[in-house]
């Protein structure tokens, strides 16, 4: 099927209200534009150099974490919460009790992740790793009580307190199980010719028309991204984000989705999302780079005056890399130190001004990698 000639699905008719029904998408697509053709090609060699630079960058696992800290800010940001990349970095202990909804939000998103990646090593990108994935992730806080792990068993809406007043009405539920089972054997057909960045741009907005569960469909929808691309061995990490492309672009984000199931205009969708692959993975790359000139500047101008302590700045160094907001106790327990020596090395770090004192208090103090932090939010 050509891309122009896509047939999204039909408006049903549900009580006072219609839902869409798409169409069947387990089967070959082409396409001849060659716009697509050429941003598909930007888009797969800024892939390229986002591996190069991944490979790089020393301990590349360590930087992962932080990146999908950063990953769960913006991707749960989406979603209406208020954390920030350094709250999402703290203790719940040190969040002001009226944000640590938003808290566990993120944290769980990290949770959700991190699970998948590990259950790819074991199972295909799946229905079933999906459910698994959802449940974790809505498991705590506000989503406890939206069935997590279960395809909705009753029709939900986007927008506007009514179905008859939504911006948009998914599927009747009892369509879920079918269009998703498609959608599955759509991601494992070898069969079709089809590139595997058109395949899940393709891929992802079939997951948001269906909006198979209660809650949660935007933030696994954008972690489907990310699997599928580490299963393809198209990021040999799980190092590209696109949740940052979409939430600087919201409106235009959910008009590109929306126009494909009212003017079929499947091209304008996919064109989009090619454009924020080759941003995004543009940026990682830079990011990447940047965090390789940082640690080698503090490694050789600053760490390399520690005298007897160099060792012990240099592994202090590396665990702020994975975790950037420190206080006092979680070096000390971290690194296995006492207390005085945990003490001595953060002040330091605050004297060369790697790390930053950020509450002004005696006690509870948060002492923050600020460069780092700064090339994160970027």
């Amino acid at each position: 099927m050509n891309i122009d000639k896509f047939n999204p699905g039909t408006w049903q008719k549900g009580y006072e209200y219609k839902f869409f029904l798409p169409s069947s998408v387990n089967h070959a697509f082409h396409f001849s534009d060659l716009a697509i053709q050429k941003k598909l090609e930007k888009a797969s060699l800024k892939l390229g150099e986002l591996n190069s630079y991944a490979k790089l960058v020393p301990d590349i696992n360590t930087f992962i974490k932080s990146y999908i800290k950063k990953e769960a800010v913006t991707s749960s940001r989406i979603e209406g919460t208020k954390t920030n990349i350094e709250e999402a970095f703290t203790d719940k202990a040190n969040i002001d009790p009226e944000y640590r909804d938003d808290w566990i939000e993120v944290n769980q998103y990290v949770l959700a992740m991190d699970c998948a990646l590990k259950q790819l090593e074991k199972l295909p990108l799946s229905t079933r790793l999906l459910r698994e994935t959802h449940k974790i992730l809505l498991s705590h806080g506000r989503g406890k009580n939206k069935m997590p792990g279960e395809f909705r068993r009753s029709q939900n809406w986007i927008g506007g307190l009514t179905p008859k007043e939504a911006f948009f009405v998914p599927p009747s539920a009892e369509h879920v199980e079918d269009l998703m089972s498609d959608l599955e054997k759509f991601l494992h057909n070898e069969e079709i010719q089809v590139p595997d960045l058109i395949k899940i741009a393709i891929a992802h907005y079939q997951f948001e028309t269906i909006h198979p569960f209660l809650d949660g469909n935007g933030r696994v929808g954008r972690l489907l991204i990310v699997l599928y691309l580490v299963t393809q061995g198209i990021i040999e990490k799980p190092m590209l984000y696109i949740s940052d492309f979409f939430e600087k672009n919201r409106e235009l984000y959910y008009d590109k989705l929306s126009y494909v199931r009212k003017k079929n205009d499947l091209a304008g969708w996919i064109t989009f999302f090619l454009d924020g692959i080759a941003l995004t993975a543009d940026t990682g790359a830079k990011t990447l780079r940047s965090i390789i000139v940082l640690k080698d500047k503090i490694s050789t101008l600053v760490i390399g005056n520690f005298g007897k302590r160099t060792k012990l700045a240099h592994e202090f160094l590396d665990y702020l890399f994975a975790q950037p907001v420190v206080t006092i106790q979680q070096v000390k327990e971290k690194m296995n130190i006492a207390n005085d020596t945990a003490y001595s090395l953060v002040n330091a770090f605050v004297k060369h001004e790697i790390l930053k004192e950020v509450t002004g208090s005696k006690r509870n103090r948060l002492f923050v990698f600020e460069a780092y932090i700064n090339l994160l939010k970027k």
